[in-house]
């Protein structure tokens, strides 16, 4: 007799609802939807609610860490584009300008020589027009976000070199005594003013606008991270609500470590972020502001100085020379000779390392009125030659040793300003110095105190 076993039926477990009726491709087209419903059935109970409140607050914290160190950074980065390339590339074009108006002064000034030009004007007038070139190469360096620079730099890039060949002209018919000498100076000079130098102050102010935008956007406030970093310590709050109310637990130290981590973040970055605009704002005021007042300057000081020299070459009628004069030394020094841009950058210089300096410039421009007085009373007078050594000799008294004091004065004022620029900036810099990564660990560490909190409170439900 034999015994046969007997295999007992197994039965299947009939499928969940939501599979009735669907197979195959059927099935698999459906899972989005099935994983949406079984979400939405979670989150009817006490885990699911607190395992999303999970996730969305460590999303959050992440999302708001993320943003906030990409603030920081594109802050960090426009601060020192400022200092590296910015400011840089605006007083490569204040060179421009300056060398080119030298230049136009110190070719009048060698005309006033009979005969062959003293060789420390010639070799003065063809280092301006080599350091225009230069600094014009630079200032031409990053012209694709300036506007309007290129069309500058290519007008300065055609004139310039015919500017030289009219005074190359000029010079070879005064070297040979031909009164036509003077003429070709004259034109050369009013295409120096009409359209070399317009184009050349363009291109200085199309950069300093730039500088002066990215000092503006290097002061803005993030205010996505900002709003982030709020609505985070909003939902951090809320979250601590709803589980004292769900759980009778009064504290949960891993939302409160959470929440501290945010409120120290949205502190640091507050307090770096004010220091920070408050030095880049010192180094506008007392830098970047201050040079172009004082570029101005001494750009109207050399242009007073072409029309000086241009109206003793004009032998009784530079008249209009003289008047230009009148006009640019008004603007330098102001009628009272304590007004004008000397006056208005030693108002803003005040209790700074250039307000010296600038005074100092200020007295050069009284002393140099006052030869250039001189000078005047003694071309009108019929002594020219007397008029002319005046306005040329080396001697302390003459008006171009007072001009040269005035020169080398504002020099050094705009060097002073342009090193308390740098310096500002550069504190403003280091004033965000380990902000991004301290941004960063914050959030890191409240997703991970976020984290802590709710699953703690979830494992009471198992």
């Amino acid at each position: 007799m034999s015994s046969t076993a007997t295999r007992p039926e197994t039965t299947a477990e009939p499928p969940p609802e939501e599979f009735r009726g669907r197979s195959g491709i059927a099935g698999l087209l459906d899972l989005p939807g099935q994983a949406v419903r079984a979400v939405v059935r979670s989150s009817t109970t006490t885990p699911g609610k607190l395992s999303l409140i999970a996730v969305a607050l460590v999303l959050l914290s992440l999302v708001a860490g993320l943003v906030g160190v990409l603030s920081v950074k594109d802050k960090d980065n426009t601060i020192n584009g400022l200092i590296d390339h910015r400011e840089p590339l605006a007083s490569a074009a204040q060179q421009v300008f300056r060398s080119l108006s030298d230049a136009d002064a110190t070719a009048a000034s060698a005309f006033l020589s009979v005969g062959t030009e003293p060789p420390a004007l010639r070799k003065r007038y063809e280092q301006d027009i080599a350091e225009a070139g230069s600094a014009l190469a630079r200032a031409a360096s990053d012209t694709a976000d300036v506007r309007n620079a290129a069309d500058q730099v290519n007008i300065l890039n055609q004139k310039v070199p015919v500017y030289a060949g009219i005074v190359e002209t000029a010079r070879a018919n005064n070297r040979q005594g031909f009164p036509s000498g003077a003429s070709y100076l004259r034109e050369a000079s009013q295409l120096m003013r009409s359209t070399i130098l317009p184009a050349a102050d363009a291109l200085y102010k199309a950069h300093t606008q730039k500088l002066s935008d990215e000092q503006d956007s290097s002061s803005d406030v993030p205010w996505v991270a900002v709003a982030l970093i709020l609505v985070l310590l909003a939902a951090l709050v809320v979250a601590q609500i709803y589980l004292t109310r769900r759980t009778n637990r009064v504290l949960n130290i891993g939302l409160l470590v959470a929440t501290g981590c945010m409120v120290l973040s949205l502190l640091w970055g507050a307090v770096a972020l004010v220091v920070q605009g408050s030095l880049v704002a010192t180094g506008r005021t007392d830098g970047s502001s201050q040079v172009d007042i004082l570029v101005r300057a001494r750009i109207y000081a050399l242009q007073a100085r072409a029309d000086e020299t241009l109206t003793l070459v004009a032998r009784g009628d530079g008249g209009a020379y003289e008047q230009q004069f009148i006009k640019l030394a008004e603007n330098l020094v102001g009628a009272d000779g304590k007004g004008g841009l000397l006056g208005q950058a030693r108002d803003l210089a005040s209790g700074t390392a250039g307000e010296k300096k600038i005074e100092a410039a200020e007295q050069a421009a009284r002393e140099w009125s006052l030869a250039h007085l001189q000078v005047r009373r003694l071309d009108d007078g019929g002594q020219y030659q007397e008029a002319v050594d005046f306005a040329t000799s080396v001697s302390p008294n003459s008006a171009a040793a007072a001009f040269a004091r005035l020169d080398t004065n504002l020099q050094a004022a705009i060097d002073v300003c342009r090193q308390e620029f740098l310096d500002s900036t550069r504190s403003g810099d280091n004033a965000l110095t380990a902000l991004a990564a301290g941004v960063g660990v914050l959030a890191v560490l409240a997703a991970g105190g976020a984290t802590v909190g709710v699953r703690e409170r979830l494992r009471e439900y198992r």
